[in-house]
């Protein structure tokens, strides 16, 4: 028979692997009678496990949740997951920075050697866009009240800090409180936002999490309505381009560059690039406008034929006549001044 320890361990380790396990069955796993396991059940609720008795014509037991979090117990791969989900939450998520590297510093303290170098040889590194400013952050209560909310499918109330224009800190503004129905809590950028239905507007909103503050009681529960498009991640990208929500690129072209596919799909991300011989390629992109299109394709330093939509040729025209002028201004900035003629 294994040591109570060892035994204990491993009795943790069958009851997360399912809901219920009847006594018997545990009992033949671990090859110890039926009375030992009643006895390491005891051991393991004296140590904070909420094991609850089940019921039935055979009997068993259900680990369930509890009012404190007990010892936890992973598996080799679990440990390496979470050590490298907590590294990558310290430089991306806005208002868990500490608490993430305390749980990581914690975590890897308490791994056997062979974990901690496999940790120590896989460094993540999240790189993101470099911000203008430091990412505002959340307090983690926000984040829970909000989070609740979605949970319960309760009305939020929140008090609401719009973007001030530049200059001002929007002081001495009142707002009226938001009232929205809670769908999602998402990340993006380093930053959270609260995607919910704005009853007073009647519509979909994105709110900065970080602008708001909650207010108590939250509302009456809330039928759960469909958002568009079915996704999450596609809706807040589809807003943060400027489109209804459904995730597509508000603008979108056509074009065939003088260039080969394999260089061109280097530099592009959600487009559509097509070979259409060794050294010209049909490539397919989206951006928030025409003129901001054009100028993505511009870059690439070819003859571009322009496929459509006419909304595309047209932003090309403006460009050449406002690049045009510019080139004209700056001949004439820099020409030499001219020199006064001799009598």
């Amino acid at each position: 028979m294994p040591k109570t320890s060892a035994r204990l361990l491993s009795l943790l380790s069958l009851l997360q692997a399912r809901r219920d396990w009847p006594g018997a069955l545990l009992a033949e796993r671990l090859e110890i009678s039926p009375r030992t396991v009643r006895r390491d059940v005891d051991r393991l609720r004296e140590l904070g496990y909420p094991i609850l008795a089940v019921k039935g014509p055979d009997g068993g037991y259900r680990l369930d949740a509890g009012t404190e979090l007990p010892p936890l117990l992973f598996d080799d791969e679990q440990a390496v997951a979470l050590a490298v989900a907590l590294q990558v939450a310290t430089t991306t998520i806005a208002g868990i920075e500490e608490a993430a590297a305390r749980a990581s510093t914690t975590v890897r303290q308490v791994m056997p050697a062979r974990l901690r170098h496999r940790i120590d040889t896989l460094q993540v590194t999240a790189v993101e866009r470099p911000a203008a400013r430091p990412d505002p952050q959340v307090d983690s209560s926000v984040l829970m009240a909000i989070g609740a909310a979605v949970h319960a499918r309760e009305v939020l109330r929140f008090d609401y800090t719009p973007t001030s224009p530049p200059g001002e800190d929007g002081k001495g503004v009142h707002m009226p409180p938001r009232r929205v129905q809670p769908h999602h809590l998402v990340t993006r950028g380093g930053r959270w936002y609260l995607v919910a239905w704005d009853l007073d507007r009647e519509d979909w909103r994105t709110f900065r999490a970080d602008r708001l503050t909650p207010r108590t009681p939250t509302g009456p529960r809330f039928t759960s309505r469909e958002l568009p498009g079915g996704d999450v991640a596609a809706f807040v990208a589809g807003r943060f381009r400027g489109s209804d929500g459904s995730g597509d690129w508000p603008c979108r072209g056509e074009v065939i560059l003088d260039l080969p596919a394999a260089i061109v799909s280097g530099y592009t991300r959600d487009a559509i690039v097509e070979e259409l011989g060794p050294t010209r390629c049909r490539l397919v992109m989206g951006s928030w406008s025409w003129p901001g299109l054009a100028a993505s394709l511009g870059r690439f330093d070819a003859d571009i034929e322009v496929v459509g939509p006419p909304e595309l040729k047209d932003a090309f025209a403006h460009l050449a006549r406002r690049y045009a002028d510019a080139a004209t201004e700056a001949a004439t900035t820099d020409a030499p001044a001219p020199q006064p003629r001799r009598p």
